[in-house]
């Protein structure tokens, strides 16, 4: 079981990444995926990659996944999502797009991986499955997998993410239920804060490798850039932990969550960790009450996650975009939301009480 993690830095500051890389790969990180999402991150990973030969790197393509040709000779696999492919370039068939992809990647010996997010599935898939988040998520992978197939490219691995344990278990379960042939890489987006984030990534896990399901896996912690090896000593805790015949003894149960995103190379201001940290020093006086608070470092997932919580924060270079459901609240300083946020959050609390 390989473990893994995921620059939080961004690829063009080529120093940063270099650190971030070595960090983690010293860590025991088995693959370090790295971001792109334009021609200055691809002249950056070239960089990158002939200054530490040593690690294994990943690619995330991000929004532009014609970037692939320039990347794939520098890494071992290439990671696209679903949802953010079905956005972009609208008028190329999908068929075309991962035909492109699959030939990028087998010119360059490349694997793919296939990486379904709750917070951005193919929006076709969630009006055919109105209010199941799960059977949507994996709908969008077993057909991406089928397109793969037909063209013949068999070097691909599959992920399916949410921010509740119980939908991850649910999800990855009946994913193998019809592919056990398919690779999973296994882990909870957004799982939050330590040590409540891996608490809730221990959720997920264990029963799914218990289940013999799983061969990678991440812990995503929101942590600040320099404290990202605790993603790697998290990981090898679970495996050695079941090892040991070891499992944690715990529920799901509907009290406070907090959903806060691990960070990558598109986070606009790093405060968003920091933000984190005072939102659940804030909202402890709630903790009992089942109720959903999502902070997100960018304008990607943002967006889309924020959306599936009572309350979002997602996080821009200046401001805070605050959301109360789908309806946007506004935007507010970084210095300033949490007055805000405490203001929507006892209305919450005040309208469940009546």
């Amino acid at each position: 079981m390989v473990v893994q993690s995921m620059a939080a830095t961004r690829t063009r500051d080529v120093e940063a990444t270099i650190e971030q890389i070595r960090m983690l790969h010293e860590a025991g990180s088995g693959l370090v995926r790295v971001a792109v999402d334009s021609s200055a991150d691809c002249d950056a990973l070239e960089v990158i990659r002939r200054r530490i030969p040593q690690a294994n790197l990943t690619v995330d393509l991000q929004e532009n996944f014609r970037l692939a040709e320039r990347v794939a000779p520098l890494v071992c696999k290439i990671r696209y999502n679903p949802g953010h492919l079905h956005h972009v370039d609208r008028a190329t068939p999908l068929r075309e797009k991962l035909s492109y992809l699959a030939r990028v990647a087998e010119r360059h010996d490349c694997a793919m991986r296939i990486g379904v997010n709750c917070g951005s599935v193919d929006p076709e898939l969630t009006a055919r499955f109105p209010g199941d988040e799960v059977s949507a998520m994996v709908e969008s992978a077993l057909s991406h997998c089928a397109i793969l197939d037909e063209l013949e490219f068999r070097r691909y691995a599959v992920s399916l993410k949410d921010s509740n344990p119980a939908k991850v278990v649910e999800a990855n379960r009946r994913f193998f239920g019809q592919r056990p042939d398919v690779p999973l890489h296994l882990g909870v987006t957004e799982a939050g804060i330590p040590p409540e984030g891996i608490e809730k990534t221990r959720l997920a896990l264990e029963p799914l490798l218990l289940d013999g399901i799983g061969d990678t896996l991440r812990v995503s912690l929101t942590v600040a850039a320099d404290r990202k090896w605790e993603e790697i000593r998290a990981g090898q805790a679970i495996l050695a932990d079941m090892a040991r015949g070891q499992r944690t003894i715990r529920s799901h149960t509907n009290r406070l969550d907090i959903v806060s995103c691990p960070g990558c190379s598109r986070v606009e201001n790093t405060a968003f960790v920091e933000l984190a940290q005072k939102v659940r020093e804030l909202t402890v006086y709630a903790r009992e009450h089942d109720i959903t608070i999502a902070v997100m470092g960018c304008r990607v997932n943002g967006p889309g996650e924020t959306d599936h919580a009572d309350l979002g924060l997602w996080c821009a270079a200046t401001h805070v975009n605050l959301k109360r459901g789908r309806m946007l609240v506004g935007a507010f300083d970084y210095d300033t939301v949490l007055v805000r946020l405490k203001e929507e959050l006892d209305a919450i609390l005040a309208q469940r009480a009546d």
